[in-house]
């Protein structure tokens, strides 16, 4: 479908990025990891800025492409990202002081966020962004719904998979486990859920309060 790969390049192409981000989409490629696209990257700073988040908490850090969009969006917040690989920590912590970001608003774990995340404060964060293995997707928005306030976002990245979520006839564990997370979020009492399919897929859930 050509129409619709030319509708994805243009609104990648429609918000330009600045020269921390793309650093970090350059750090990111040689490291082997996936970030979000330009698109999903906007995405995130608007709801970021729609309610002037002070508090973040990301799952997933990569480079620091995540999070530099949603610091774009509140420049004020306070960003926790999470991350077990500490090479990934080492690109981002470079990235953030290289927007100018303070060091006292990044605030960077290194460790599994299956560990991390049980120590964190209930109803603690205005938004959560969950960019990480795929296997424990389902546990992370769990325990996202906990971390979150009323009011506050859960945000996930990838949950299409490349159109192949929407697809009965992909049945690759990859792609049930998105479908299971994309099911479960629409019957969830507690959520208003939507589903944009710009990038690869991000999936919003909005708090009830």
């Amino acid at each position: 479908m050509p129409e619709i790969a030319a509708g994805w390049a243009f609104a990648d192409a429609f918000v330009p990025e600045d020269d921390a981000i793309e650093q970090a989409r350059e750090s990111a490629h040689h490291l082997g990891i996936e970030p979000v696209s330009p698109a999903v990257g906007a995405a995130l700073a608007l709801a970021a800025g729609a309610r002037e988040a002070p508090a973040i908490i990301e799952i997933g850090t990569g480079t620091g492409v995540s999070g530099l969009w949603l610091l774009k969006g509140a420049p004020e917040a306070q960003l926790t990202t999470i991350d077990q690989d500490l090479d990934h920590h080492q690109a981002a912590r470079a990235a953030f002081q290289a927007a100018g970001h303070p060091v006292r608003r990044t605030r960077l774990i290194t460790g599994r966020a299956q560990d991390v995340l049980p120590r964190m404060n209930e109803e603690a964060y205005d938004l959560v962004f969950i960019d990480a293995d795929w296997e424990h997707v389902q546990e992370y928005v769990d325990a996202a719904m906990r971390l979150v306030r009323p009011g506050g976002s859960v945000l996930v990245a990838h949950v299409l998979q490349q159109g192949r979520v929407a697809n009965p006839a992909k049945r690759d564990r990859v792609t049930v486990a998105y479908r299971q997370l994309l099911k479960a979020a629409r019957e969830r009492e507690s959520v208003i859920a939507g589903l944009s399919i710009v990038g690869d897929g991000l999936l919003h859930l909005l708090h009830r309060p």
